[in-house]
């Protein structure tokens, strides 16, 4: 079987953390897709090689076995790994998809199930690949000039404030009323506790402004106004037409 080494196709050091890993692959993965690389037999070799260099190195159960292999056996570490290892074993528990398609849907290639497909045949949809946990998604995107990439971590939406006025009988006795944040078309239902008095907020979690890169929306701080019943405004207008 050829002679190949899991930390020189990623390009890393035998102690790159997590983060060096998927950085070096995301980089070395958009330099070779296959749609940047048209006809080239090359660059699907490549890519089947980074594809399966992550999947070992980025596990730490499969590291550490490839790494007492290369302690003794050198060069020869990559054939004694691969001899009991089908695909499906190498990419089980993996999340190579998911930082695959990362690049595909921010650069506009083809998506981790059309390629890898392509790369591994039909019994790639048998491959057990990690789930993405919720919150927990993240991109990253070019900038400038050359390949650089820069990682953008989930980020919670801003919250919002905003004010309502409701009537002295609502104020008292609680109560729902619709109300229609400002700036949006939509149309909410407000609980309002009875007893409120001015100036008091209300929260409502989840309706502020949406997160960044699969990060949670903020929450929405209504200041409550409480309408002048007409009598108070009249006694308000008799009080001032007086004092002229």
């Amino acid at each position: 079987m050829e002679k190949k080494d899991y930390y020189d196709i990623l390009g890393v050091r035998p102690d790159a953390d997590a983060r060096l890993l998927k950085e070096a692959y995301r980089k070395l993965a958009f330099r070779w897709h296959p749609d940047r690389n048209p006809a080239n037999s090359e660059a699907i070799a490549r890519m089947k090689d980074l594809n399966e260099a992550y999947a070992v190195l980025s596990d730490q159960a499969k590291k550490q076995e490839y790494d007492s292999l290369r302690n003794s056996f050198g060069s020869s570490a990559y054939s004694r790994f691969r001899q009991n290892r089908s695909d499906d074993d190498i990419f089980k528990g993996s999340d190579v998809n998911q930082v695959f398609e990362e690049i595909c849907r921010n650069f506009g290639f083809r998506g981790a199930e059309e390629v890898f497909k392509e790369f591994y045949g039909p019994g790639a949809r048998r491959f057990s690949f990690v789930n993405a946990a919720p919150g927990k998604t993240s991109f990253f995107f070019r900038f400038g000039a050359g390949n650089l990439f820069r990682h953008i971590s989930p980020q919670r939406g801003k919250d919002i404030s905003d004010t309502m006025a409701i009537s002295p009988w609502l104020a008292l006795r609680g109560g729902r009323i619709k109300y229609f944040p400002r700036g949006t078309a939509r149309e909410l239902i407000v609980s309002i506790p009875p007893g409120i008095r001015a100036g008091q907020k209300i929260r409502l979690k989840g309706m502020g402004a949406p997160g960044r890169a699969g990060g949670g929306p903020g929450d929405l701080f209504i200041c409550v106004r409480i309408r002048k019943r007409l009598t108070d405004i009249f006694r308000d207008w008799l009080k001032s037409f007086r004092k002229r």
